[in-house]
């Protein structure tokens, strides 16, 4: 008999650190896919330096799971940004220049 072959999933022994806790977050197999093709076939960011931070600071900006979903997968290297010397500041200078907090979370997730 032939062999059926399945795709492996992100929960398989193939995925990085980084994919699981993203997939225990709530990101799908189809969002972690569309992450993988815009950062690279193996998105390996430190979890407990990288991402747990930017994902607290989302959480602490008021973003909603849909939100936050939305920013992972269309900017992935934001795991890759200093988030105290970069992305903060850039969110106080977006509120600075007159932004609300709904503005400044709509800036982050569509960028």
């Amino acid at each position: 008999r032939p062999r059926v072959l399945r795709r492996s999933s992100p929960s398989r022994n193939d995925c990085t650190m980084a994919e699981a806790h993203l997939s225990s977050v709530g990101l799908s197999d189809g969002d972690l896919r569309r992450l993988k093709s815009r950062y690279g076939t193996r998105f390996d960011v430190d979890v407990d330096s990288h991402i747990r931070p930017v994902l607290r600071w989302f959480s602490d900006l008021g973003m909603t799971d849909l939100e936050v979903r939305k920013a992972v997968v269309r900017c992935p290297m934001m795991f890759n940004v200093d988030l105290e010397k970069i992305s903060k500041p850039v969110a106080l200078w977006l509120k600075d220049l007159g932004m609300d907090d709904s503005h400044v979370k709509m800036s982050i997730v569509a960028f």
